[in-house]
């Protein structure tokens, strides 16, 4: 399949990142696409895959060397988020969850007990984690939380749910969200927690070799519930959790009490960064392939790509690929530098996930009849952008975000809701 470049590059990336990126697609040609036809139909998980994603250290690039990580830099995944993306969704998703949601608040947030313990399984790819917070009743309304933990003596029990949890049946260990009591001016003071459980696909995970660690204390009363089937990400696993007395030790409270709202906000940014990315590079597949079927497709003697309407249309389709690039990246080194970054990451994940779901639809069109079929992977881009809308905040939430920046805060529930 034709590769794009992008001046854009030079700007950003050291020959570090573009060797990574390198090994990236070269796995995703030999590796996924011969599978991904084939896992989307099945809604089956690519635990093979999983596997090898763990061997060449792509769960763990961002994070230091002592943790079990590549010691390499936010760019550095987001730049695996984008090129895993572009041939399979659902392995970029499943990476990037682990990295951005699971890692990511453990090792900002952590004691250093708690990163040896959990975030170097997760680093190494030895286990999945997942992310807890959106429940039946708190989506956009992160406020609307209503798993609760109430403190037992040397202990806490933990009461709810928590649904659309991407890496939520396969994984082991959780960062989770409930509500610890009310603050002085009335508001629920939130809190975050680590819990574990065993993988739902143990004899899978026993086979490849990864995804189940033996020696973790598993959360007593914590399971998954329903796995959902879904328009798109259909390799990818999104479940229920069930809390029923969960009883979490005092020592995997996550942060410090009450900062849970606070720290998870702070999480959603560098997951916003990574679904950009991911976003970013759903946009760019489409695009290759359209390239490769318009150069291949002959109309009135003539390739498509020669038609002066389609040539347009590609220039303005790669002109919004390159503008994006930019935010994304941006985002990223920012990100990078411990630089605030909330307004960079929402305008990103806005931008490319809108322009995700316009370039696969253009992808579709420019495929004709075909690209209504199977036959060709851009259906399956399509269905897989249209998630980008909605999850790490809506495309209202992202709005919203942004206009505060710009106009300054508006006091309203949803305006709270979204901090």
């Amino acid at each position: 399949m034709i590769e794009l470049t992008s001046s854009v590059d030079d700007r950003y990336l050291t020959d570090e990142h573009r060797m990574l990126r390198a090994m990236v697609r070269e796995f995703a040609e030999n590796e996924i696409v011969p599978i991904a036809q084939e896992i989307d139909e099945q809604a089956r998980f690519p635990w093979e895959n999983v596997a090898k994603m763990a061997e060449l250290g792509l769960f763990g690039v961002p994070w230091p060397e002592e943790y079990g990580g590549a010691g390499m830099d936010t760019l550095a995944s987001t730049l695996v988020s984008e090129e895993l993306a572009k041939f399979c969704p659902s392995h970029s998703i499943t990476v990037g969850a682990n990295i951005t949601l699971a890692a990511s608040p453990i090792y900002e947030f952590g004691t250093e007990e708690q990163k040896q313990k959990y975030l170097t399984k997760l680093a190494r790819g030895e286990v999945l984690g997942a992310f807890g917070l959106t429940e039946p009743d708190a989506g956009s309304d992160a406020q609307g939380t209503k798993t609760r933990a109430e403190e037992k003596d040397d202990h806490w029990v933990l009461n709810g749910s928590k649904i659309f949890i991407t890496n939520g049946g396969v994984g082991e260990i959780f960062v989770v969200t409930a509500v610890t009591g009310e603050l002085p001016d009335g508001s629920k003071e939130i809190s975050s927690f680590i819990l574990t459980k065993p993988t739902r696909d143990l004899e899978e995970a026993k086979a490849v070799g990864v995804g189940h660690a033996g020696d973790l204390d598993y959360t007593p009363g914590f399971r998954h519930g329903k796995k959902e089937d879904k328009l798109g990400w259909r390799a990818s696993d999104t479940t229920e959790l069930v809390f029923e007395d969960s009883v979490v030790p005092m020592e995997n409270m996550l942060g410090q009490r009450g900062h849970g709202f606070k720290n998870f906000m702070r999480t959603l940014d560098g997951g916003r960064v990574s679904m950009a990315a991911h976003l970013l590079g759903i946009a760019e597949g489409a695009l290759e392939q359209t390239i490769k079927f318009t150069r291949e497709r002959m109309q009135f003697n003539t390739r498509i790509c020669d038609f002066q309407a389609i040539r347009f249309e590609l220039a303005d389709w790669w002109t919004r690929i390159e503008a994006a690039k930019h935010l994304v990246y941006h985002a990223a080194m920012l990100r990078q530098a411990g630089e605030l970054h909330s307004k960079e990451a929402a305008m990103a994940k806005l931008y490319c996930s809108e322009l995700a779901a316009w370039a696969t639809t253009k992808a579709v069109q420019f495929h004709g009849a075909y690209g209504y079929t199977t036959e060709y992977p851009v259906e399956r881009l399509m269905r897989d952008a249209k998630i980008g809308e909605i999850g790490e905040g809506t495309s209202e939430i992202q709005r919203i975000v942004i206009a505060r920046h710009l106009l300054g805060p508006e006091q309203s529930p949803v305006e709270e809701g979204a901090r």
